[in-house]
């Protein structure tokens, strides 16, 4: 029994990893199409071969890069200040009433930098993990356990975007946009050759799926970069997008917009010659978020940039 267990774990795991082997798979392909069928056999001009070339793999050095972060980014825990301990655990256990088990986790939570509610007005706790959410934290089922600032999951990354690893994700998007879009320009002149049937050999076959397939990617691609970039500028993320979050003083969607340069700032930092560089560089902690005046109610809210950065122990 505990064999058929372990081999459906391991089954459920590599069917996990297919969409990122499809989407290597088709990277690994344009590029044999785009570097030998267009640039080496279709292409006669040095000085055009060169400058394809060089931007080219330019771009795929940059999105390979930023899709390896996205993937391999480790998720990090939630800190162990936020988990139930086992002697208030029991005491939640075996409350009576919901009002009860309210007061149980609003005396534990009462030194905790937490701004955000359930909607109607408690603690949020995670059953799963035994813990008071921070801010902008939910639980992934696909994970199984809660993730700072969870974004969504994602099965083309097999990962959750959140908090360590959303900037990876928006570079790669911006990176394979880019990608799709230059192989579509670039190749645009040859795919015209083709249907005149000025082309010949099995190459020419590559070249037209290779500007279909990059076509297609870069129109897909193109309104999900642009609204992760609208959620960007007004600080929210996709699950808060859908529902707002909740504050002592009621629901606010922009509870923790400041600005539409500070909230670039929040996700890819106060250095300009890291923003398009996937190396981490966000503000922040991941735990403790700035948020607008009227929900400063405590003080264990903030409402500065600079102040972002290790803020919380």
């Amino acid at each position: 029994m505990g064999k058929q267990n372990g081999s459906c774990w391991w089954c459920v795991k590599a069917v996990k990893w297919l969409p990122v082997i499809f989407i290597l798979t088709i990277v690994a392909w344009s590029y044999y199409a785009y570097v030998v069928q267009l640039c080496y056999y279709t292409i006669d001009n040095y000085v055009q071969k060169a400058f394809y070339l060089l931007f080219f793999h330019i771009l795929i050095l940059m999105f390979l890069w930023s899709y390896w972060q996205t993937v391999y980014t480790n998720l990090m825990p939630v800190p162990d200040k936020f988990k139930i301990p086992d002697v208030e655990m029991e005491k939640l256990q075996q409350a009576e009433t919901e009002e009860t088990q309210r007061q149980i986790l609003e005396r534990f939570a009462q030194d905790l930098p937490v701004t955000n509610r359930t909607i109607k007005g408690a603690m949020r706790f995670c059953e799963k993990c035994q813990l008071i959410k921070p801010d902008r934290a939910h639980h992934c089922s696909v994970c199984g356990t809660c993730v700072l600032k969870m974004d969504h999951h994602c099965p083309w990354v097999n990962n959750c975007v959140g908090f360590h690893n959303y900037k990876f994700f928006m570079l790669f998007l911006a990176y394979g946009l880019l990608y799709c879009m230059f192989i579509t320009a670039t190749s645009l002149q040859y795919f015209i050759q083709f249907w005149k049937g000025e082309l010949d050999g099995m190459g020419r076959f590559h070249l037209l799926f290779l500007f279909f397939v990059a076509l297609m990617f870069a129109v897909s691609l193109t309104s999900l970069f642009f609204y992760h970039c609208y959620l960007v500028v007004r600080n929210r993320s996709t699950l808060e997008a859908f529902r707002a979050p909740m504050f002592r003083t009621g629901k606010d969607k922009d509870g923790f917009s400041l600005g539409k340069y500070n909230n670039f700032q929040e996700v890819f930092g106060d250095n300009p010659r890291l923003w398009f560089l996937p190396i981490f560089s966000s503000l922040g902690n991941g735990v403790v978020y700035p948020v607008r005046s009227q929900h400063q109610g405590t003080p264990n809210t903030y409402d500065s940039m600079g102040s972002t950065q290790n803020r919380v122990p």
